[in-house]
């Protein structure tokens, strides 16, 4: 090992906060993940593969989660179309589930190895990736260590920082730029993001706009919206959606609020994590609440105050039902969820003021006028009952939210712009693999 690459790997280990970083790290990883892995096909998490690599160049393409799955689903479809092999990894069961059911067998679907050498190791001499795609902030140094040191282009894209990580980062600028000048290229979302993996020691930095702006919106079955649509027979509906800890209760006392105003008021609540369903509907039910669980197939009667969506992939179908959507993980947590999905479904968003994460696409909500941001229950209440009361503001603010979608769109494109130096080369190879072949 050279020493700039003795010298990554010990400012590596040294930003973990020990020297046994490669086995405390992933660990840790691996003990947040626990409930969302696949057991059967566990070892790819050790990087023994479940499939045979394919002939000719393969592209590794990594999405830790959901809305990372989602967003790169375009881009690895424009890939494919190229011609060459794509393995994409995920980290969830769920995000498994998503790339499945958009991208099927057209994909090699493994699940991300741990960041640890052996793990890593593995992978890569299975898989042997000729260009590394990571989605978004997934910044795991034993990963980009080994494949500096195979000399394979590692390009991210969708690149984002929180405030938190880059506060974070630039306390360690020696370990950032010791990780971050082994990537080919950063291509980032927004110009703020560009400018803090500049001063991390990235280099070249371009910036594309937001990806999952250019992701079809969120699916839907037709005959169970339909459904639905029958059982709720017109009555005034919101959403809280994505919530987090806190925010369930908080959206069920804002319907006990708006209830009488708002006589038949239907309020529907998407918990970003649906384990903690059993738990939820026993909180709801206690306040005097009627629940009736989407995953239980619980008919939704005229008496019912609560559908909780309590299962995975719908978010399309929940969206469908309502036009007012509070985007959660903004008021009881930090950072935010995503707004565009409801945004390019003409729903009016509201969120809380704690959404970071998603800073440029709030704000480009807000100065349309396709978000409103409340400071607590009592302000998200008086937004709700604005937007029911109030029937022309409340289209206005959908027509503005799916405007400012489609003014946003065009990430895709100037994403595929940057990753052409790597990819030309491999369409080369894979055309020329089937010529011979031929």
């Amino acid at each position: 090992m050279s020493e700039r690459w003795a010298r990554a790997a010990l400012t590596a280990y040294r930003y973990a906060g020990a020297v046994a970083y490669p086995l405390i790290g992933p660990y840790v990883a691996w003990r947040a993940s626990r409930g969302k892995e696949d057991r059967v096909r566990r070892r790819e998490r050790y990087g023994v593969a479940g499939r045979p690599r394919p002939e000719g160049p393969v592209i590794w393409i990594h999405a830790a989660s959901v809305g990372e799955t989602i967003a790169v689903v375009p881009l690895v479809e424009s890939i494919l179309d190229y011609g060459v092999n794509v393995v994409l990894t995920t980290g969830t069961v769920t995000s498994a589930k998503v790339a499945d059911e958009r991208l099927g067998s057209r994909i090699i679907h493994q699940y991300v190895p741990l960041d640890l050498k052996p793990a890593v190791s593995r992978f890569l001499d299975h898989w042997r990736p000729e260009l590394a795609i990571i989605a978004e902030s997934e910044i795991w140094p034993m990963t980009i260590l080994e494949l500096g040191a195979r000399n394979v282009p590692q390009v991210l894209v969708n690149g984002r920082l929180s405030d938190r990580s880059f506060r974070s980062w630039k306390k360690r600028a020696s370990v950032a730029e010791a990780l971050f000048e082994n990537l080919a290229h950063v291509v980032a979302q927004s110009d703020v993001d560009g400018e803090r993996f500049r001063v991390l020691g990235a280099r070249p930095v371009t910036v594309s706009g937001n990806l999952k702006v250019d992701t079809n919106p969120p699916p839907v079955d037709e005959r169970a919206l339909a459904t639905l649509q029958r059982q709720i027979a017109g009555r005034p509906t919101w959403a809280a959606i994505s919530t987090h800890d806190g925010e369930e209760a908080v959206a069920a006392e804002v319907h006990a609020t708006l209830h009488r105003r708002h006589p038949g008021l239907l309020t529907i609540v998407v918990p970003r994590h649906p384990d903690r369903a059993d738990a939820l509907a026993a909180q709801i039910s206690g306040m005097g609440l009627t629940v009736a669980r989407r995953s239980k197939g619980d008919r939704i009667s005229p008496d019912t105050d609560i559908l909780l969506g309590d299962t995975i992939g719908e978010m399309g179908l929940y969206l469908r039902l309502t036009e007012i959507a509070f985007v959660g993980r903004s008021l009881t947590s930090e950072g935010g969820q995503n707004p565009l999905e409801p945004a390019m479904l003409d729903t009016a968003v509201l969120a809380g003021r704690n959404v970071q994460n998603f800073r440029e696409a709030y704000q480009r909500l807000l100065d349309r006028g396709g978000a409103k941001l409340v400071r607590d229950r009592d302000m998200l209440a008086g937004a709700v009952n604005f937007l029911l009361t109030n029937e022309a503001a409340r289209h206005e603010m959908m027509a503005a939210g799916a405007a400012t979608v489609d003014e946003m769109r065009g990430a895709l494109q100037r994403t595929l712009k940057s990753l052409e130096p790597y990819i030309q080369p491999l369409v080369v190879k894979a055309r020329l693999k089937g010529a011979n072949g031929r």
